[in-house]
């Protein structure tokens, strides 16, 4: 009887090289995860089929990532704008993008309010570009009697404005001002939400209290 060497059992190792294929595919990481969006767009043709849906989903995802940190990025601060900026800062200020523009003197107490409640509006919206001027070097000879004014702006285009006493009086606090500026559409704020929902239920009250007294007025009547 001859004795040689026994061969593996050929089951065994084709099993144990699908799990260690398996593993390996399951620990790959798709080459398109690690990639910026111009990367995405060079690399395109070389995906197969079956990863175009997928591509496209994360590149989707990865724009608006990317969007969403342009915009908290660009702003967060009261910025001065100066005389010969304005159409670079307010006309061509961007897509999709508001601008609050602040006409201000120096000594002037309600202007000095209005740019410290529009410091931090700015940093509680940075999506929102928040901008100060002083009102003679952005509109020569624009009088006094109408500070503070405020412009709001969407795309370079002029969609509200307050001017003097429309901005607030001396007694102005920050969420009256945040309450007028989020009436434009220019922030998103939570004071226009809760604001909204007691007219609401004020308006439902009232409605319910002529209700109750009509059938109480009803009831003696009868009586």
């Amino acid at each position: 009887m001859k004795f040689g060497i026994i061969p593996p059992k050929e089951e065994e190792r084709d099993e144990v090289e699908e799990m260690a294929l398996r593993l390996q595919e399951e620990a790959k990481i798709k080459p398109y995860e690690h990639m910026n969006l111009e990367a995405l767009k060079e690399a395109e043709d070389e995906f197969d089929e079956a990863d175009e849906q997928a591509i496209e989903k994360y590149r989707s995802q990865r724009l608006a990532e990317w969007q969403a940190v342009q915009r908290k990025r660009k702003f967060g601060e009261l910025i001065e704008l100066q005389g010969d900026e304005y159409v670079k800062q307010i006309t061509y200020a961007g897509k999709e993008i508001w601008v609050v523009l602040h006409l201000y003197r120096p000594g002037i107490p309600m202007c000095t309010l209005v740019n410290h409640h529009l410091t931090e509006l700015a940093k509680k919206f940075p999506e929102t570009k928040f901008m100060k001027a002083i009102a003679n070097i952005c509109i020569p000879n624009y009088p006094d009697k109408y500070l503070p004014t405020i412009f709001i702006y969407f795309e370079g285009q002029l969609k509200a404005r307050f001017i003097g006493l429309e901005c607030g009086g001396p007694d102005l606090k920050m969420k009256e001002l945040e309450w007028k500026v989020a009436n434009t559409g220019a922030v998103k704020s939570d004071y226009e939400e809760n604001l909204q929902k007691s007219v609401v239920n004020l308006m439902t009250s009232s409605i319910r209290d002529c209700s109750l007294q009509y059938f109480h007025e009803s009831d003696q009547t009868e009586g």
